[in-house]
């Protein structure tokens, strides 16, 4: 059997070094400065976001690492560690929403976002970056790519914005426009606001009615894995990823619609009544009862329930009771392969492994249809829970999964 590669964060001093390194053989100089943001994971409240519901990201120590210096003019010159030999450009002068392609996309966008937000001082730049965020795994190496250029861009500019939490939403945006409307990959502001916002030891509980400012709807949850003994072990399955815009956006409509003919702004305000219910199996029952199809029973059911497990997992998180935070994790991942179908023979497989080898709880994470899976371990078992995994899926003909152990991790900061 293969060994499972484990994937290590790069220490905060190779990381500043390889980032400086790359950008003085780049470009001939060395940078102004290295900044770094993380990537994250999503704890619990998956497919919420977008129904105004809760989620409970966590910053992984795996980060992204900028080396840059700000220019006169408005060319942006990209290299990354994936092709050092490449160098991507682009010129912000009169550029438009999705006028950048490939990965370049995604810091030119963060720059362009900014000055269409009014903020003109800010001109072109020369950027290179070192990463440990595994791409393609659903852990988010796109905020982290997004979300370390905006605190570059507004700390060699002087915009202000990166020294306090309400700052940092103003940078968020940015990076959340840059994804959407420059780079055309659907985001909702999870990523962002966990790269720029999380701290060490906390989960970050976001809340995402419309109605809350940015200043009220996130809060610290204290997410101490050592307390009791823990470890999150994440596996990227290397799934070849079928999520497509056509998938999510038919589930996205799909809650929309039964929003509609409930009567409410969203399936938050239906979840948040159906926990206040006297009885809220029947409540739900009678939520249910009231749609035309099975398939958007199945879809309201996985978001009503989903938002109540993430408000569970922080009681039972904060009790120390671990065996229920995993059954929550058990719970989610069944909704999400049952009612919302957004898993993967390689996902249920994984977490399928993982309870078997003594998990107290797996379940995928992300967006679905590929990427990774948590499962909540006894400390020091990560590494013989993921090689249960990589030899399962050696047997089945799967890809050979990757694997890291992520504990709560602080935000995006400057390094150097």
């Amino acid at each position: 059997m293969t060994a499972v590669e484990f994937i290590e964060p790069i220490s905060h001093e190779a990381g500043v070094e390889q980032a400086k390194t790359l950008f003085s053989k780049t470009y001939g100089v060395e940078p102004e400065g290295v900044w770094a943001a993380p990537g994250r994971v999503n704890l619990i409240g998956e497919h919420t976001d977008y129904n105004a519901g809760l989620c409970l990201p966590i910053a992984l120590p795996h980060r992204t690492f900028i080396a840059l210096s700000p220019r006169e003019d408005t060319k942006v010159r990209v290299v990354s560690d994936v092709a050092p030999d490449k160098v991507a450009e682009a010129d912000l002068y009169e550029l438009q929403a999705r006028g950048v392609d490939g990965w370049a996309a995604y810091p030119t966008g963060v720059a362009w976002a900014l000055r269409e937000a009014g903020f003109d001082k800010v001109k072109g730049f020369d950027a290179a970056f070192v990463s440990c965020v595994p791409l393609g795994s659903g852990l988010s190496s796109s905020a982290a790519m997004t979300c370390s250029t905006a605190l570059a861009l507004d700390d060699v500019y002087g915009l202000g914005y990166g020294d306090s939490d309400a700052g940092r939403v103003t940078l968020i945006n940015a990076a959340i426009k840059s994804e959407n409307e420059m780079a055309g990959a659907s985001t909702g502001g999870l990523d962002q606001n966990a790269s720029m916002r999380c701290t060490a030891g906390h989960a970050l509980l976001l809340d995402c009615r419309p109605e809350l400012t940015p200043l009220e709807n996130v809060s610290q949850q204290e997410f101490d894995l050592d307390k009791y003994g823990l470890e999150l072990l994440v596996v990227d399955t290397q799934a070849p990823h079928q999520l497509n815009d056509g998938q999510y956006a038919q589930r996205r409509a799909t809650c929309e619609q039964a929003a509609k003919i409930l009567g409410v702004a969203n399936l938050r305000v239906t979840a948040d009544g159906i926990a206040k219910a006297d009885d809220p199996f029947q409540a739900l029952k009678e939520t249910l009862d009231a749609l035309p199809d099975e398939t958007m029973k199945k879809r309201v059911r996985h978001v009503v329930t989903e938002i109540e497990r993430v408000r569970s997992f922080v009681r039972a998180f904060a009790q120390g009771d671990i065996e229920a935070a995993g059954r929550l994790f058990n719970a989610s991942h069944d909704s999400l392969a049952a009612d919302y179908e957004v898993t993967v023979p390689e996902l249920d497989v994984a977490v399928d492994v993982a309870r078997h080898n003594g998990a107290y709880g797996a379940r995928m994470t992300g967006g679905g249809f590929g990427g990774s899976i948590i499962a909540l371990v006894d400390k020091g078992r990560s590494h013989e829970v993921a090689q249960a995994i990589a030899d399962e899926f050696e047997k089945r003909g799967f890809h050979a999964p990757r694997a890291l152990a992520a504990v709560a991790a602080p935000s995006a900061s400057r390094e150097a």
